[in-house]
């Protein structure tokens, strides 16, 4: 099968921190049988970085420079680097480093490059360390904010994903009462269009997404609450439905995730962030992964930190990482025949 016609998505993976775990779960994920089948991982990093890690966790892998995704073979245990040799031999494992923060920089400036060129489908993330990246000079909170940046995207949502529900958030890392506040139809609408258009670009060809209520049982016809359901989320369901987006609601939250889990929807839409988290963490926290739409591409990431703790000891878990590169290939666009 050549390059062309091969329907495994490309997937970029940035190395993160290098003086985190990121390296050492890299190493064993983009080999795994399971990310080989389903996607051809080509991770933006540090090549030589990458072959210490892999003596760190015991793994005898081939790890061969490439110029580009197109240029990347996938033949057994190689592991594919465009190597932008950024980091001293000498850089040491678990500390903050500038130099290191720099780099994770430049391995997602140069993943989203590839990505608005259309060169890869995805992009996979090992975790950075915002102290690192601040000494840097590279003042986001994180990688959500800075690929929105580079990729000159003005509004992106965050989906949760498990193997039985995926959830997208109207809002998140901001105050309960706030949360309140800035919901409107047009946030709705627009949240509930990035979930559709991701589910569309995976594959599922008419998804059925449940949107919850703010109050409890979605208000029940004004009994709870001021009418927010009517104000702020009926309206943008009308102009949905109108467009022939099958989002039905407002659902009382705490029976639409029991919904999805049965297979009733194949996104839930949560208003704000503990009503979308708390039932994911009980449905699937081992197998969750954090996933931004919104961007040109899907972007997964591991849901575990730089782990300075234990980086450089081979202690790290790379299952994590496996799930990430599973969801990311599942979710990205097919590559062009």
């Amino acid at each position: 099968m050549t390059a062309s016609n091969d329907p495994r998505p490309l997937v970029a993976v940035t190395m993160g921190d290098g003086a985190g775990v990121g390296p050492e779960v890299i190493v064993p994920a983009v080999v795994h049988p399971d990310t080989l089948a389903r996607c051809r991982p080509v991770v933006i990093g540090d090549a030589a970085r990458l072959r210490q890690a892999a003596g760190i966790v015991g793994r005898d892998v081939e790890i061969v420079t490439v110029d580009s995704p197109a240029a990347a073979e996938f033949d057994g245990d190689r592991i594919n680097v465009i190597d932008l040799g950024l980091l001293p031999a000498d850089l040491p494992w678990g500390a903050v480093s500038p130099v290191a923060g720099e780099a994770a920089y430049q391995y997602i400036r140069a993943a989203a490059e590839l990505a608005v060129a259309g060169e890869v489908q995805g992009i996979c993330t090992a975790p950075l360390n915002k102290e690192a990246l601040h000494a840097a000079g590279h003042r986001f909170p994180g990688h959500t904010e800075l690929l929105a940046h580079l990729t000159g995207t003005e509004e992106v949502s965050m989906m949760l994903s498990t193997p039985k529900v995926k959830v997208v958030h109207v809002t998140t890392h901001i105050g309960l009462i706030d949360a309140v506040a800035r919901i409107e139809p047009g946030l709705v609408e627009r949240t509930v269009r990035r979930g559709h258009e991701a589910l569309v670009r995976s594959g599922v060809a008419e998804p059925k997404i449940g949107v919850c209520g703010i109050n409890p049982h979605a208000g029940e016809n004004g009994l709870f609450g001021h009418g927010e359901e009517e104000e702020k989320i009926v309206p943008a369901l009308q102009v949905l439905q109108a467009d022939g987006i099958d989002a039905r609601g407002p659902l009382p939250a705490d029976t639409a995730f029991f919904l999805a889990g049965r297979g009733d929807y194949d996104l839930i839409v949560a208003m704000y962030h503990d009503q979308g988290h708390a039932p994911v963490k009980v449905l699937g926290i081992e197998a969750g992964v954090n996933i931004t739409v919104g961007l040109p591409v899907i972007r997964t990431s591991v849901d575990h930190g730089t782990a300075f703790d234990i980086a450089g000891t081979g202690a790290a878990d790379p299952r994590s990482m496996v799930e990430a590169l599973r969801q990311a290939a599942e979710l990205s666009s097919r590559p062009a025949a």
